[in-house]
């Protein structure tokens, strides 16, 4: 479909063509070298020792109020804004003033990109301002920018707000959207707490294939692909579980990597289709003491991000100081719902379903039927952190049975704002016991559970070599991020979230 030009569009590039014949170049190859930020500027900038004499800066013009043979301004870099002031003598020395007129008044727009160079002074209603000597035309920019309005101290009151317009057009949501660049920063940083956390503890960061002959170590739907050149299927990972364990095998004692992650399901608040998880291993551990270096970890985190342990979520005050609180999932179960399924097998767990209207269709069987009552039913209780504990066996295929409970495992979730942020295990190392699950799983997948798990021989076999007593965990970073920053959905804490296709091709259009 071909795109219709605007008004404003048209008369843009039209402008751009008057500045070619003009003689000036729109997009200059040449480097524009820069000596100061905004925010350097405005942090560091002392009137009476007349400092930042000689600025060389470059951003987007987001605003111009003229005045005739001068005009204010407003510039945008990549760490904040600042007023200009740019007078026509001083840009256009000499005869020729023509060149003012025509650059800055007629042909420099809001959005474009220029290169400045001038001193830093105080108006006389005191802002702090870049007093303009030469002006260069970096990149004309072809599409208006939409118009964000802003209070005397820069905060914005109406900003787009438009989520299919933010999500699809980020590059634009961060120019106009500064907190939005904001949230994403925090990301980093607290991808780089996790990192030193993990790094000052001992952990070695790895790398695991994201194309797999088997999608396993989760439960889940895959994407399929093709490789032409061995003639075989492939999948995207689902997880990176097995690939880390198999290097615990190999003699490492504590391995973790930021996994992305594709899982073909349902996409809502808290999903998409391709997120990012931090998964762990470390040899002799169990879970509690993964709970402990869990809640130790995010206290941590926490307190790098925002000087404290509490974070605020859509007006909620969430404490990540450890320690956090425990309860098994049968115990959550009889809590909410009054009924205690600890010892219901599948048909009695169906029944149950049934009567509390939880979805419990003839493919389900005993563990996922218990899920579906922990998530529709407790789930969304838990407001603070609480690792939710001792999940049966049906549930957990890749988990070590309890020490001391039959029909459980040793296997926590973390609940946290009635989300799950991790799940961790004692993992699971007799090879013959993962054999038999695995196959369970095969007959799950016979009924019609399309995310049931397939048998990954390689990974039996590595086990059969020997893998020491193991603790693992995988953390959602995109949701653990939502917490963090104060973002309610995972689209606002991925710059590119999966959306529909803007132009459907004509054979999608028929079908």
């Amino acid at each position: 479909m071909q795109h219709v030009l605007s008004e404003q569009e048209l008369l843009r590039r039209q402008k751009l063509e008057e500045i070619r014949n003009s003689g000036i170049d729109p997009y200059p190859a040449e480097e524009f070298l820069i000596n100061a930020s905004t925010v350097d500027i405005k942090q560091n900038y002392n009137r009476d020792k007349l400092n930042y004499k000689d600025i060389s800066i470059a951003g987007r013009i987001m605003s111009v109020r003229d005045m005739g043979k001068a005009a204010f301004a407003e510039l945008q870099d990549s760490s904040g804004r600042i007023q200009i002031y740019i007078k026509r003598d001083e840009i256009c020395p000499g005869e020729d003033k023509s060149l003012f007129d025509l650059l800055w008044k007629k042909w420099v727009d809001i959005g474009d990109i220029v290169g400045l160079t001038g001193y830093v002074f105080t108006t006389k209603v005191g802002e702090i301002s870049l007093h303009v000597q030469s002006l260069k035309l970096l990149c004309k920019s072809l599409k208006p920018l939409p118009i964000v309005k802003t209070d005397a101290s820069g905060e914005a009151y109406d900003e787009v707000t438009d989520p299919e317009f933010r999500y699809r057009q980020r590059y634009v949501d961060l120019v106009i959207n500064p907190r939005v660049k904001k949230t994403f920063e925090l990301r980093t940083q607290m991808m780089n707490s996790i990192r030193s956390f993990l790094n000052e503890h001992g952990a070695l960061e790895v790398d695991t294939p994201v194309l797999q002959s088997i999608p396993g170590g989760a439960s889940a739907r895959p994407f399929m692909t093709h490789h032409n050149a061995l003639n075989i299927p492939l999948y995207l990972r689902i997880a990176n579980e097995l690939y880390l364990k198999r290097l615990i095998v190999g003699g490492f004692d504590w391995v973790y990597e930021f996994s992305r992650n594709f899982r073909n399901e349902g996409m809502d608040r808290t999903h998409n289709p391709e997120f990012t998880i931090l998964e762990f291993y470390v040899a002799y551990r169990d879970y509690f003491w993964m709970m402990n270096t869990t809640e130790k970890m995010l206290e941590a985190v926490a307190i790098d991000l925002h000087g404290t342990p509490e974070v605020n979520v859509d007006g909620k005050i969430i404490s990540f100081a450890a320690p956090y609180k425990r309860i098994s999932i049968y115990d959550a179960i009889k809590e909410h719902t009054g009924v205690d399924v600890s010892s219901m097998q599948e048909e009695e767990l169906r029944l149950v379903c049934n009567k509390l209207n939880v979805q419990a269709d003839k493919t389900m069987g005993k563990g996922k039927l218990i899920d579906q009552l922990f998530g529709n039913k407790c789930e969304m209780h838990y407001t603070q952190p609480t690792f939710i504990i001792d999940y049966p066996v049906e549930m957990s295929p890749l988990t070590k049975k309890h020490r001391s409970v039959s029909g459980l495992v040793e296997r926590f979730e973390l609940i946290v704002n009635g989300k799950e942020i991790a799940n961790a295990y004692s993992e699971l190392n007799d090879p013959l016991d993962q054999r038999s699950r695995f196959e369970d799983q095969v007959k799950l997948m016979e009924r019609g559970d399309d995310e049931a798990m397939f048998i990954d021989h390689d990974f039996l076999r590595a086990l059969e070599y020997g893998m020491p007593p193991t603790a693992g965990i995988g953390i959602g970073i995109d949701r653990l991020c939502m917490l963090m920053t104060g973002e309610v959905s995972i689209q606002d804490v991925l710059f590119f979230p999966q959306m529909r296709p803007e132009h459907r091709t004509e054979n999608e259009t028929k079908e």
